[in-house]
């Protein structure tokens, strides 16, 4: 069995790819940067050049292809994702893991519920991994302000999150990709908490041993410092869109999927925060 996984470098792409490596498939990394894939996971998996924006990479991404780890990144929009779908059906990939949002049911809107309906019309078996906010968005995107400010500048109100580990995510994909039973079905993929951030700064507080708060700036004000910060307006934009939906009080509902998957317990805000604690030190 050959995987494909797309994002192999991204934050469930990292994890997926060792996971994956220590079974039986074969693993393809699909990345835009093969040798600085390679200085990463080494010479186990098979490294090829891909972007969803340049079709003439799809087809020595597809060959051979049994299984594939699909994801959509902001910066990229819907069609040449649905593209790259078609091409897969065409070639015949037979079962497609894509991860998506908790909630992308409710929200047409959204591209990840668009690429959803696209994959169910296509001819390839899926699994849908609807996954909560990730709490390695606190020591990625977010952890500047929490390093340097002592404080999480979140635009989300009071809204609550089922907040999630991707490595949690990861070992979720990688069970998909490897057993049988889990073709076309969805998974909501939470946290065993339903969380504020006023909640989560509480946590960093106790475990960190400083005042961390909870700034809540508006929309406006957020989009503003990232522009500033340097982070590309495709994602400022995702964003915005995220923490309106969390503000709304949709997105703390939890699930037991990932136990259910895994046989244990997914880990909580705190065991990540004590597990990476340096990160967060005073800059």
């Amino acid at each position: 069995m050959r995987i494909l996984v797309t994002g192999a470098t991204g934050t469930v792409g990292k994890p997926l790819v060792t996971r994956l490596l220590d079974t039986p498939a074969r693993v393809r990394v699909a990345t835009t940067s093969p040798q600085t894939a390679r200085e990463r996971f080494g010479n186990a998996p098979e490294y090829v050049e891909f972007d969803f924006e340049r079709p003439e990479t799809w087809g020595s991404a597809l060959e051979q292809i049994d299984r594939m780890f699909l994801l959509f990144p902001p910066a990229v929009g819907v069609t040449p994702v649905r593209e790259f779908i078609d091409a897969a059906d065409r070639v015949g990939v037979g079962h497609v893991a894509y991860l998506s949002i908790l909630g992308a049911e409710k929200l047409p809107v959204l591209p990840h519920r668009r690429l959803e309906k696209h994959l169910v019309r296509a001819d390839l078996a899926y699994t849908f991994l609807r996954a909560s906010w990730f709490m390695q968005n606190l020591s990625g995107i977010h952890r500047p302000e929490i390093t340097a400010d002592d404080e999480i500048y979140i635009p989300a109100g009071d809204g609550r999150l089922g907040f999630v580990d991707a490595s949690d995510v990861a070992a979720v994909a990688a069970t998909v990709l490897t057993e049988a039973g889990y073709e076309n079905r969805t998974l909501d993929l939470t946290g065993p908490e339903s969380m504020d951030f006023d909640a989560v700064a509480a946590v960093f507080s106790d475990v960190l041993d400083r005042r961390i708060t909870y700034a809540d700036p508006s929309r406006f004000a957020f989009a503003r410092h990232m522009y500033r910060r340097g982070v590309p307006t495709s994602m400022i934009v995702f964003m915005g869109i995220e923490y309106s939906i969390v503000r709304l009080g949709v997105s703390g509902r939890t699930t037991d999927d990932v136990a259910t998957v895994l046989d244990r317990s997914p880990r909580t805000v705190r065991q990540f925060v004590t597990d990476h604690a340096e990160l967060f030190s005073e800059n």
